[in-house]
């Protein structure tokens, strides 16, 4: 197996395991009642259910574009805006007084970065590559 093949599967590996995270967790956000929701900071239902929304639409960004060969480049745009929401993510445990369970966003938001740089580097040899051709 080349270099780049194990890289893309890694990739590959890596997209798979964020998407299920993020469909369960957005999917959660949508269906839990608003009062599970809340936490110690007072933040908005209405927030939560949009954290929620963007990120299936995330899980979905991470997968599809890859699988239908359209718009590829979609695929590191949605890391990006995934490790956006684990920024966030992990500021806001880390305000509520819980500093170790804010290791797990930030591993995820970690992992997305992967993600964005893996395929971007991918796409821009690519374009590379057929810019040769021309």
């Amino acid at each position: 197996m080349t270099n780049r093949k194990a890289k893309s599967v890694l990739l590959w590996g890596i997209q798979g395991l964020l998407s299920a995270v993020f469909l369960f967790a957005g999917g959660m956000k949508w269906v839990l009642p608003a009062e599970a929701l809340k936490g110690s900071l007072a933040l908005p239902v209405g927030f939560f259910r949009f954290i929620g929304v963007a990120e299936v639409l995330g899980a979905l960004g991470l997968i599809l574009p890859g699988l239908v060969r359209i718009r590829p480049g979609l695929t590191p745009l949605a890391a990006l805006g995934l490790v956006t929401i684990m920024i966030g993510a992990t500021l806001v445990t880390i305000a509520e007084g819980a500093v170790a369970p804010a290791l797990i966003p930030l591993v995820v938001g970690l992992l997305a970065a992967v993600v964005a740089l893996g395929r971007w580097e991918e796409l821009r040899s690519a374009s590379l590559i057929q810019d040769a051709r021309w």
